[in-house]
């Protein structure tokens, strides 16, 4: 088992649709560059403004370090979302299906 984490942030009302689109082109490139040791996943909350990330990187560094619309989605989000993430370690109690099938993004590993 890798480390977990888990960060949270609110936006303000007029960035959360950018903020969204470049949360989208993260997932974009990792569809397209299917890094190893990640498993990834990022949720708008009901409220619109509000996000939370959730992720387990297994081995020695972290893929999203390497990847250019990450460092792009970092870049502004203290304008975006004034008062900055949270992020916190995690420890993983368990796991069932975790995934979105309405977006296809599916991990197949975790969803056996």
């Amino acid at each position: 088992m890798g480390s977990a984490f888990v960060v949270r942030y609110q936006t303000t009302p007029e960035s959360a649709g950018e903020n969204e689109k470049l949360v989208e082109a993260v997932f974009a490139e990792l569809a397209r560059d299917r890094p190893d040791g990640l498993s990834y996943a990022s949720f708008k909350l009901d409220d619109g403004v509000s996000f939370v990330h959730v992720g387990v990187v297994e081995g020695d560094g972290n893929p999203l370090a390497a990847s250019t619309a990450f460092h792009e989605f970092q870049r502004g989000i203290r304008e975006r979302a004034p008062e900055g993430p949270v992020p916190s370690g995690a420890t993983l109690i368990g796991s069932y299906g975790f995934s979105t099938a309405e977006n296809g993004n599916r991990n197949e590993e975790t969803d056996r």
